[in-house]
């Protein structure tokens, strides 16, 4: 049997004191296997990340995923290369209409698990 609930994984409690949260969105990240393994383990950080939109995708910038200890060579991963974060058009559509609007900011409040999906993040 699955398991059901959330488990958090790291949260961004600096981006809610130095920013007024408008929206949030919940959104899921392309991660590769040793990354997977490292979050299970926390570790990660959020402090200065940021997302951005670039040609219709959206990308998270700046989140460190420490490297899995017994990952080396072609299984280890890059702890702070973008991750592609995995949204509905609609929703990137609207987001990139409100940031060509206002001077607003995609700030990642937490990562979590989800009812057993990997990687989940509160933008």
């Amino acid at each position: 049997m699955a398991s059901t609930g959330t488990k958090l994984i790291a949260s961004n409690r600096k981006a809610r004191h130095d920013f007024t949260i408008i929206d949030v969105f919940e959104a899921g990240i392309m991660l590769q296997g040793s990354e997977v393994k490292s979050l299970r383990e926390g570790s990660v950080q959020l402090a200065d990340s940021y997302a951005r939109i670039d040609n219709g995708e959206v990308w998270l910038e700046g989140v460190h995923i420490a490297p899995y200890q017994f990952a080396h060579g072609v299984g280890a991963h890059d702890p702070n290369r973008p991750r592609k974060l995995l949204l509905n058009r609609d929703e990137i559509t609207r987001l990139n209409a409100r940031l060509g609007q206002e001077r607003l900011a995609l700030v990642p409040l937490s990562l979590y698990f989800k009812d057993g999906q990997i990687g989940r993040a509160h933008v």
